[in-house]
């Protein structure tokens, strides 16, 4: 069956996405990503016009999957919105215990860009975090969390200072504790039925 535009651009995405979340985006070469999707470096910038879009189109290629991860966990647990955002902390603590895990890949490449916020990267990475704020605000809006922006926006914040924390030390306490402490914020937050 032959290849088709759109499977030559996925191929090209994927092995952009293992090697730059591996690796880093500085660290990684066009030539590294066409030979890990099997394409001449011509073929890849017929799809992607520069490396810059490429590290774009690997940050938009992770923020479905990701909110939809985050979903998951928090429907998938019992109990109130205080025990579901516990279980999203619980979850990216047995991730993160994988050799495989190398932190935020959102934060990871806005940090490497960190004098270019202009970057569309960089944009893309901020479009992905409101979304988590948003979804998270929606989710514990529902549960009967008052003033769900700003408890949401905390969440994430200890999220992504947990993320942090372990990429530094290497230990997945930093995510459990930060997930104690969301847990309590939300628990505060929620109205008494």
């Amino acid at each position: 069956m032959p290849r088709t535009s759109v499977d030559t651009r996925d191929r090209i995405v994927k092995a952009a996405n293992a090697l730059f979340y591996r690796f880093g985006i500085r660290a990684v070469s066009v030539d590294a990503i066409a030979h890990k999707a099997g394409v001449t470096k011509k073929s890849l910038y017929y799809h992607f016009k520069s490396k810059d879009d490429l590290v774009a189109a690997y940050l938009v290629s992770r923020d479905q999957p990701n909110l939809i991860q985050f979903r998951r966990w928090f429907e998938e647990a019992d109990g109130t919105a205080s025990d579901r955002i516990g279980s999203i902390f619980r979850n990216i603590a047995m991730a993160a215990g994988s050799r495989k895990w190398k932190g935020c890949g959102f934060l990871r490449t806005a940090s490497e860009l960190i004098d270019t916020p202009g970057h569309p990267a960089v944009k893309a990475a901020s479009n992905h975090k409101r979304k988590l704020e948003q979804w998270l605000t929606d989710a514990i809006r529902e549960h009967g969390v008052e003033e769900a922006p700003r408890i949401a926006r905390q969440v994430v914040l200890l999220l992504d200072g947990a993320f942090s924390a372990m990429l530094v030390h290497y230990d997945t306490a930093y995510i459990e504790c930060a997930g104690e402490a969301a847990a309590t914020l939300v628990q505060s937050a929620t109205k008494s039925v």
